[in-house]
């Protein structure tokens, strides 16, 4: 550090100016990370909702008119042992649709009934479950409970336990089925909130007049997003060609759209901040220099070289660039972990998919912040550093 033991008025104003500058970098470095944080967050909340209805893959036999799954496929396929021995893969399940009408107190509601068997991963439900519990298969008996979304369930004046009838339509005929509600989830994604119904599949074998063995397609869930592409060219070269495979980024194409435009909100803020930050240290920079002209001059007329002058100043301005992004860090994961911990923020879900402010701090991500955030100012200090070669050590001397 470059010590000034004078005091006055120019010493105190230096002082000022430098605390300014530590205190800009501080919020500016905290500001990014709850940025990232908060954007990482609701990104991951929101993927994780529509994967949750729909795995992160889908195997289907090829139609293009296939949307619904009325094309059938043979249950024990090869592929299915391949695909689950991918590490990566945490479950593969199978799946049937069927659209029907509920009509109960007056009301009626268009629903999604989606068929699952034995091999349904519940944990994504489970988590979102506000009232009763999810149901168990038989392998020989249809189970006539369901899982219903808490909107449906107020929309219709429903309740937990209660029995409903819902109209399915085949070959344009009618055909009913009673169902009693055994478990009411509610995620706040109103497009599936609003639609889906959870049954055994064996209610959609029978409506749709196929076999026991026959399905509509497999889900396949796994560990990690970042592995679905990566996993999308694998499972394509176990599946053969009557088959297609469907990722969920594809089929939501709106949503994932969406969630990747987030980021570049988070460009846009990370690019103020730095530029802030670095306004500041060239500001406090400048002040130090041009408040040590006369040192300055006195170092140079003992044989000191421009560039050692200008690495003291640097070397000064780093260290005041650390305490600053170590006081941001301390701020931004200190109110990021608070946030996380409590949800002391709160959100409109309806609008905003979540009930509270989602923050997901990444290792990786804020060290990246930091680093780029340092060498951003180091850079920027590079310019006001060469003031130092333009002092005229005779002028500087004779002037004192």
């Amino acid at each position: 550090m470059i010590a000034d033991r004078s005091s006055g008025p120019k010493s105190q104003s230096s002082s000022a100016i430098v605390r300014i500058a530590v205190a800009g970098i501080a919020i500016g470095m905290a500001v990014m990370i709850l940025s990232v944080g908060i954007v990482h967050g609701f990104q991951n909340e929101v993927r994780q909702k529509v994967i949750g209805f729909g795995s992160h893959l889908q195997i289907s036999l090829y139609n293009p008119q296939n949307a619904l799954g009325v094309k059938p496929m043979i249950a024990d396929q090869p592929f299915v042992h391949q695909i689950l021995a991918e590490p990566s893969v945490k479950s593969i399940q199978a799946y049937a649709y069927k659209s029907g009408i509920i009509t109960a107190n007056g009301e009626i509601q268009g629903i999604m009934n989606k068929g699952i068997s034995n091999d349904f991963d519940w944990d994504f439900f489970k988590a979102n479950m506000i009232e009763g519990r999810a149901f168990k298969l038989n392998d020989s008996i249809a189970n006539d409970s369901i899982v219903i979304s808490n909107r449906i369930l107020n929309k219709l004046n429903l309740k937990l336990g209660e029995k409903i009838t819902v109209s399915f339509f085949q070959d344009e005929k009618e055909r009913k089925r009673r169902f009693i509600i055994g478990g009411v989830y509610e995620t706040g994604m109103e497009q599936f909130d609003g639609s889906i119904l959870l049954c055994d599949i064996k209610h959609i074998q029978k409506l749709n007049g196929w076999e026991e063995s026959q399905i509509a397609g497999y889900e396949v869930l796994l560990h990690s997003f970042k592995d679905l592409n990566q996993l999308d060219k694998i499972v394509k070269e176990y599946i053969t060609y009557e088959f297609n495979t469907l990722a969920i980024t594809d089929q939501f194409m709106e949503i994932f759209g969406w969630l990747e435009l987030q980021d570049i909100n988070v460009v846009i803020i990370l690019t103020l901040m730095i530029l802030v930050s670095g306004i500041n240290m060239i500001s406090a920079l400048l002040v130090m220099i041009l408040e040590r002209t006369n040192m300055i001059g006195l170092l140079k007329a003992m044989g000191a070289r421009n560039v050692s002058i200008g690495r003291i100043f640097l070397i000064n301005a780093l260290y005041l660039i650390f305490i600053g992004v170590a006081i941001g860090n301390l701020i931004g994961l200190g109110l990021g972990w608070l946030q996380s911990t409590f949800e002391l923020v709160k959100l409109d879900q309806s609008n905003y998919y979540v009930d509270h402010v989602p923050v997901l701090f990444q290792a990786s991500t804020i060290l990246l912040i930091n680093a780029g955030s340092i060498i951003a100012c180091l850079l920027m200090l590079l310019l006001p550093s060469l003031i130092v070669s333009r002092i005229d050590p005779v002028k500087t001397i004779r002037f004192n």
